[in-house]
């Protein structure tokens, strides 16, 4: 049968379906003639034949429900004398299986999108229940994820090819998803949902809105942009109340893809451009008719090649619907009602297949709270462990301790000086400290950090400081040799030692033995202080800077070289204080919010693009005047899907058309490490004027010389990340300034940057980053010590994660090692989640 009639006669049947209500497409049915008409001349269908399913169309608006009946089965049975294939039944019709005695038959599913589909991507049919109860049960698969325990079904291990539909290619593909057994399927959400049911009409868009539109393309044009180097596809799409154009950024296939007259569901944020709405870049899919009337809210999963959400989606709801009923829920009941959340078998029901919005929230919040509650157990679970052990002690005098502040060249604040009276008690506990140090840029964590070190030292022991960068670990053995020896008198200069990749072998040879025979006292590197050679006579104190740039691994394995040494890390990323309770409860915690006397706020402002040259005025003025600027950039090169300036292709413009003058050095990730590093010093030796980079600066870089901080695309970062760029920059005794220049003049009202605008405290910026883009970017930082990973708590907020860590902290008061009968499930759902060992996450 011709395309055209087959769409025809789908149309046809869901009105029917609909009963002759006038909804089989948005708008009523008389909407499909835009195309339908086109298509069907194409398809050489007898022009009387067209012209009367034009006439009966075109006047079945105003038709009774009857009448309407009447017209498409008297239409139908017409185009069926002209063309006799239309009257049989369609290959791939929905068939009943017989079905054993007490069970229901198995629907074939129709595989609709482009008529049959081919064999390895046939829909798969669960069988029947008798397969999955006779074998023995496959291995078992440590890819399951979520709250596995000896209740859960052994048939959640079975590989995927249990299905039928579903042979090795097949799984094969699926695999890619990180779907390898039916337990994976379960905890493979949907990455959105389109909800057919609160549709909202194009003309009641707002600007800003998320909003997911559902219409039929009306145009589609490419024109090329950048000199030809890049173009742009613009779609048009209408609901038949409004229209909505759509851009797409260098992605040419698309033209081939996006034709008119098809319905397709966009999602994205509404933009504006030049007084009208428009959607850049969004996220869209082809519409399934079908769902349009079913008034459900349907679910969108992430796809590979050869997948299609309407294919996967069958797969999903076969496995969901059956085995999720059948998950065993190891949270006991006394914390579900106490926390007020769902079962987790209606959760996973819910979470694919939502009856409703409220239900898909309720669903949502469950998984979420289950991850944030095993996360928050495993860290007092941590926090206890660490604590039952025993440390030595490293008692200090007041009289040492105020001769060693009185010899410092600035006088500690009060945060400062908090923070040093804890470590002083943990390091005379006799109990492991086990300390997290939060201190924003520039706040003098280094000073309280060699303090501490110097403790360790004067009582004969050693303390080793981790850095993520040899540049950052040469700017804190600079550091902590002025403060530790002359004048203060606590260590000779050769008892503190750098050690990083580039030190010559004979160097490392002579530290390496120093540390061995304990006449090195400190020594500061990056990860070669980890290297197996390196053995510690009697290590004591460990210091790890900018901890989450380190993996789990490489953090163990700096604690493997003492016996229960001291632990004190520290991380100039504010992290609001809910979360850092629940991220790091096993870690003490302090935070050092003043800066020091003396220190003056940066300067910061948001320019429009086309006012950039202002930006470059005052960098020459400032350059002038002997100082330096960077100038950051999102991308390392432009980018086939995102529209931003990269800083590879700016630093030619900018070096030889804007700054002819000027020396620039080029800084970025793809670079060698020793080559970033020479660059680094250059600038830091004032070789360079400006440095042109990405992200790369963003830890720890010393350079007090720079005054100017520009920042372009500044609308992608997040507050944490432009914070932390921002730092680079007032770390000297002149003003500084930091130019935020957006992509697009419509973001220059963006709330991130008008809150970097009117704040310099990183803990304040924090809380409105964890308000605005919520906690995912700072669970991420820890996210490496899981051994599932944390899937569905980027989406909750702060009183979710308050929730789930009073739950953990009541039930873990009772019984911290989960031994008590009734939470046996619990203490097997917990250890998978934690993988097998304890998972130092600190």
């Amino acid at each position: 049968m011709q395309p055209s009639l087959e769409k025809l006669r789908k149309f046809f049947r869901l009105e029917h379906e609909n009963g002759y209500s006038n909804s089989a497409i948005i708008g009523g049915l008389a909407r499909m003639l835009d195309y339908w008409e086109g298509e069907a001349r194409a398809d050489g269908i007898q022009e009387e034949v067209i012209q009367a399913v034009v006439q009966r169309l075109r006047s079945y608006d105003g038709l009774s429900p009857q009448s309407r009946a009447d017209a498409l089965k008297g239409l139908w049975k017409r185009i069926g004398e002209t063309y006799p294939e239309a009257q049989q039944k369609p290959r791939g019709a929905p068939q009943r299986r017989p079905a054993a005695e007490g069970q229901r038959p198995e629907p074939v599913q129709e595989h609709v999108e482009g008529g049959q589909p081919p064999t390895e991507l046939a829909p798969p049919v669960a069988q029947k229940r008798e397969r999955y109860q006779r074998p023995a049960p496959p291995p078992r698969s440590e890819t399951t994820p979520g709250a596995k325990t000896s209740a859960t079904p052994a048939a959640l291990d079975a590989k995927l090819t249990v299905l039928q539909g579903i042979g090795p290619r097949h799984a094969e593909t699926l695999g890619k998803l990180g779907m390898q057994t039916l337990g994976d399927m379960l905890y493979y959400y949907p990455r959105r949902y389109d909800d057919y049911s609160q549709l909202k009409p194009i003309r009641d868009l707002f600007y800003g809105e998320q909003v997911t539109v559902i219409g039929t393309i009306q145009s589609v044009h490419s024109r090329p942009i950048r000199g030809g180097k890049a173009s742009i596809i613009e779609a048009i799409i209408s609901d038949g109340t409004a229209g909505l154009r759509l851009s797409f950024f260098n992605q040419p296939w698309l033209a081939n893809r996006l034709k008119p007259g098809d319905a397709i569901s966009v999602s994205g944020k509404v933009d504006q451009y030049l007084g009208r709405l428009v959607m850049n870049s969004p996220d869209w899919e082809s519409v399934e008719v079908e769902n349009l009337h079913t008034n459900r809210i349907v679910p969108i999963y992430p796809l590979t090649e050869r997948i299609t959400q309407k294919w996967l989606r069958n797969v999903m709801k076969q496995v969901v619907e059956y085995w999720a009923p059948r998950v065993a829920d190891a949270l006991p009941e006394s914390t579900r009602s106490s926390a007020h959340v769902m079962p987790l078998a209606e959760a996973l029901l819910q979470v694919h297949f939502p009856d409703s919005q409220e239900k898909l929230r309720a669903a949502r919040e469950r998984l979420a709270f289950d991850e944030i509650f095993y996360l928050q157990m495993g860290v007092l679970r941590q926090k206890i462990d660490w604590k039952s052990v025993e440390a030595r002690r490293f008692p200090v005098s007041d009289e040492w301790l105020e001769a060693r502040l009185k010899s410092l060249p600035f006088t500690l604040t009060s945060a400062q000086q908090t923070t040093l009276k804890d470590i002083r008690l943990d390091l005379d506990s006799g109990k492991p400290m086990n300390r997290l140090l939060q201190g924003d840029v520039g706040s003098g964590k280094t000073v309280v950090a060699a303090l501490a070190a110097g403790m360790i030292a004067i009582n004969g022991s050693q303390a080793a400081i981790m850095a993520p960068t040899s540049i950052l670990a040469e700017q804190h053995y600079r550091n902590f040799t002025q403060l530790l020896t002359g004048e203060s008198g606590i260590l000779e200069e050769g008892q503190i030692r750098l050690l990083v990749g580039d030190t010559p072998e004979p160097e490392k040879e002579v530290i390496r033995q120093g540390l061995a025979e304990g006449s090195l006292k400190i020594v500061i590197g990056t990860h070669a202080i980890l290297e197996e050679p390196v053995a510690f006579q009697d290590l004591q104190l460990a210091v790890i800077d900018e901890q989450h740039r380190f993996g789990v691994e490489q953090r163990a394995a700096l604690r493997t070289k003492g016996t229960n040494p001291h632990l004190l890390v520290m991380t100039a990323t504010p992290i609001p204080r809910s979360l850092a309770l629940t991220l790091y409860g096993d870690l003490d915690l302090s935070i050092i919010d003043e800066m020091p006397a003396g220190r003056i706020p940066v300067s910061t402002y948001v320019l429009r693009p086309q006012e950039r040259e202002r930006a470059f005025t005052l960098l020459r003025g400032q350059i002038k005047d002997g100082k330096q600027a960077f100038i950051i950039y999102p991308l390392i090169e432009e980018s086939d899907k995102i529209e931003a300036r990269a800083a590879v292709d700016d630093y030619e413009t900018l070096s030889k058309e804007v700054f002819p003058d000027l020396k620039l050095g080029l800084l970025h990730g793809r670079m060698r490490p020793q080559e970033k590093d020479e660059t680094m010093l250059k600038f830091r030796d004032k070789e360079y004027d400006v440095l042109v980079s990405t992200t790369v600066i963003e830890v720890g870089v010393d350079v007090p010389n720079a005054t100017v901080m520009i920042i372009e695309g500044a609308d992608r970062f997040g507050l944490a990340q432009l914070h932390q760029l921002r730092g680079r920059v007032g770390r000297g005794s002149d003003q500084s300034y930091c130019l935020l220049i957006p992509t697009h003049e419509d973001a220059a009202e963006n709330e991130r940057l008008q809150a970097m605008s009117e704040s310099n405290d990183g803990f304040v910026l924090a809380e409105k980053d964890l308000q605005q883009r919520g906690p995912g970017e700072f669970l991420g930082t820890r996210q490496s010590g899981y051994s599932s990973g944390l899937r569905m708590a980027s989406i909750t907020d702060v009183k979710l994660i308050e929730k789930a860590r009073v739950q953990a902290q009541k039930l873990f008061e009772g019984d911290p090692y989960l031994h008590q009968p009734e939470h046996a499930l619990l203490a097997e759902a917990f250890g998978r989640f934690w993988g097998d060992g304890k998972g130092d996450v600190s």
